[in-house]
């Protein structure tokens, strides 16, 4: 590599780029393929971010490198404990072109046997799910691939650093702010190198990637990859889910199955789909409601994640009683599916499923349009006590 240094261009990150980018990266400036495994596992297996101390490079190389590129990742704005043990971060990944900034939340949450990030894939969301806080935010831009691993990297080194360096990480979930399969490009390096062996080297099942339903990269995402899928379903029909999830008139309920099948056959994979289901009272929470998703999913290697609603300020919903979630529940496992019952965690610091909403910069004013919608659902409900 060349030692002198371009003043007017940023330094290149390395952070985000997956193995066989990284190799690129080195032949193209006249280095071994194998650099790239050894920077791998300087950064994301031992934390070390100054080329200096990576020492089995070569001085040169380090030397080139210091001039030439940089480990970045975002920094944490604030943290946020739980009583439950799980903690909620505020990172900042910069500001948008007019000065805004913007901030994502990234969650862990242990359990007895693991410890699983919750993490975010863009800054707010471009879909407009009525039950969830970040699509009221707005959206702002798609994360890049460096931001996205990025949470993992902060969340791992900060939870060595308050629980006597062990690392705690077992699972990788992308649930968090975004629609991961709308920045596809991005996700794909991070999973990679998720999956790993130089990196995280996680297990093709201890990676969970979320979908509401993007049917096309669904089918793009089972040819490249193997990991655990889970859809945002919510809803027993396609009545309730255009109104719940808006991205199912575009692509409804029979066409996500079909995807779904797809990606259940590609490479013939014998595990389930996680389809989640948010459990909203007098809305798609009936008993009835149950035995239509029995129907829907008859077909399909599925499991049913029931998920208690978690409010914020103008839901306008209200989470299912405890006695109808388990009435619900009892109709699927007489009908021999699996069902797990989310407990909620961190609700008392706001990071539980549908909560996140960190700092957006919303490009969509669409946090200003559902005020107003409260503001009118309010004055409607006040006119129709007054008449009665």
């Amino acid at each position: 590599m060349s030692s002198s240094v371009d003043t007017n261009t940023e330094l290149a990150n390395l952070v985000g780029l997956d193995r066989a980018s990284l190799e690129q990266y080195f032949v193209e400036h006249g280095e071994k393929k194998f650099r790239a495994q050894q920077i791998m596992q300087w950064v994301y297996q031992r934390g070390v971010t100054d080329v200096w101390n990576m020492t089995d490079l070569s001085k040169s190389l380090r030397e080139s490198l210091q001039n030439h590129v940089r480990i970045a990742f975002p920094t944490i704005e604030s943290e946020h404990f739980s009583a439950d043990g799980t903690i909620k971060w505020l990172l900042n990944v910069g500001k948008d072109r007019d000065g805004k900034s913007n901030a994502i939340e990234t969650v862990y949450i242990p359990e007895t046997n693991r410890g699983t990030l919750c993490i975010s894939s863009q800054v707010g969301c471009a879909l407009d799910c009525t039950f969830c806080a970040t699509a009221r935010q707005g959206f702002n831009r798609n994360l890049t691939a460096e931001e996205i691993i990025g949470q993992v990297w902060v969340a791992d080194q900060r939870l060595r650093d308050l629980y006597e360096g062990k690392s705690l990480l077992t699972n990788v979930v992308f649930m968090g702010m975004g629609e991961p399969l709308l920045n596809f490009s991005n996700v794909l390096p991070a999973v990679k190198l998720l999956l790993d062996d130089y990196a995280y080297g996680m297990g093709k099942r201890k990676v969970t990637v979320s979908t509401s339903g993007i049917v096309p990269k669904i089918d793009e995402l089972s040819k490249v990859l193997d990991v655990s899928l889970a859809i945002s379903l919510h809803a027993p029909n396609d009545e309730i889910r255009n109104e719940l999830v808006p991205i199912n008139r575009k692509y409804p309920i029979k066409e996500l199955l079909a995807a779904c099948k797809r990606y259940l056959s590609n490479k013939n994979r014998k595990e389930s789909i996680t389809f989640e289901y948010v459990m909203l009272q007098g809305v798609n929470d009936s008993e009835q409601q149950a035995r239509q998703l029995v129907q829907l999913l008859k077909d399909i290697r599925a499991k049913i994640n029931l998920i208690p609603f978690n409010s914020f300020e103008q839901s306008g919903y209200k989470r299912s009683s405890q006695e109808r979630i388990d009435r619900f529940a009892q109709v699927l496992m007489s009908n021999d599916i699996v069902v797990i019952t989310r407990r909620p965690r961190g609700e008392d610091i706001a990071a539980a499923c549908g909560q996140l909403a960190g700092q957006v910069a919303d490009r969509a004013s669409r946090a200003n349009h559902y005020i107003r919608m409260y503001e009118r659902s309010l004055l409607n409900r006040r006119i129709e006590t007054e008449c009665v």
